[in-house]
């Protein structure tokens, strides 16, 4: 199971359980399920607009899954990470703490998401 906490300036810490590993629901759609007010616009990886930052809380180091090759071309675009970054990712096998939501699968970890 995730444990993912969202953070936001503006509202209320909230945290959520949800189901780890189905490789079905984002973090974006779990968020809009627990009316958590990610920003959002194509839903698809493409825009950037769901730009989230994801820091582990429990024991384990891993943040989720792999980042998609839209994502990294969305986080390049947005400056967020370099093409040094992401052979450094793809060889370490860690990602950055720079995510999109609706890219973004849950693991069995505990993560705050900041948004």
């Amino acid at each position: 199971m995730a444990i993912l906490t969202f953070s936001n300036p503006s509202y209320k810490d909230k945290t959520v359980y949800a189901t780890a590993g189905s490789h079905t629901e984002s973090v974006l759609k779990i968020a809009r399920e627990n009316k958590i007010p990610i920003d959002f616009n194509c839903e698809d990886g493409n825009c950037g607009t769901c730009l989230i930052k994801v820091t582990p809380l429990g024991s384990k180091p891993r943040m989720a899954g792999p980042l998609t090759d839209k994502e990294v071309s969305a986080l390049t675009e947005l400056g967020k990470i370099s093409k040094d970054d992401v052979d450094t990712m793809r060889v370490d096998d860690l990602p950055t703490v720079w995510r999109l939501a609706c890219q973004l699968i849950a693991r069995d970890e505990e993560l705050l998401i900041e948004y």
